[in-house]
């Protein structure tokens, strides 16, 4: 929904400093989303049964589209998201934040989808359901 949002922060960042929005706006709040399953043939709750970081970071974010499609909302509404990632064993048990970034990357700030939400990213040890790596919470403003 088109409502007179005021964004601010660096336009090369993949995220904004600040969001303020209109008093009569009304929000939406999204549960934490995990991935679906891509694979499945892989063992059971393993990370390869739900895709690396990038795969699970696209899968969360296209639930999260259908979600809001349904409340009559869209990505460009979004403006908070929290981000829960799970460190890999390749990567030596850090999170893979680069792959968190390409999956983001193909939803906020691009040609279509020009708005960015403001953002918070946290490594954590686990997810609820053993082999997710990502879970995304967000909060978009409509009228």
């Amino acid at each position: 929904m088109n409502i007179d949002i005021k964004r601010t922060g660096l336009k090369t960042a993949a995220y904004l400093e600040t969001v303020t929005i209109p008093a009569t706006s009304s929000l939406t709040y999204v549960s934490g989303i995990l991935a679906d399953i891509v694979d499945i043939d892989a063992p059971p709750g393993t990370a390869s049964s739900y895709g690396d970081t990038k795969k699970q970071t696209i899968s969360v974010f296209k639930k999260i589209n259908n979600i809001l499609r349904e409340c009559n909302l869209s990505m460009a509404d979004i403006i908070q998201i929290r981000v829960f990632l799970v460190g890999t064993a390749e990567l030596g048990g850090k999170l893979d934040f680069s792959g968190f970034q390409q999956g983001y990357n193909m939803f906020f700030g691009t040609s279509d989808q020009p708005n960015k939400p403001t953002r918070t990213a946290v490594q954590v040890v686990a997810l609820p359901l053993p082999g997710t790596l990502v879970e995304v919470d967000v909060i978009a403003a409509g009228r």
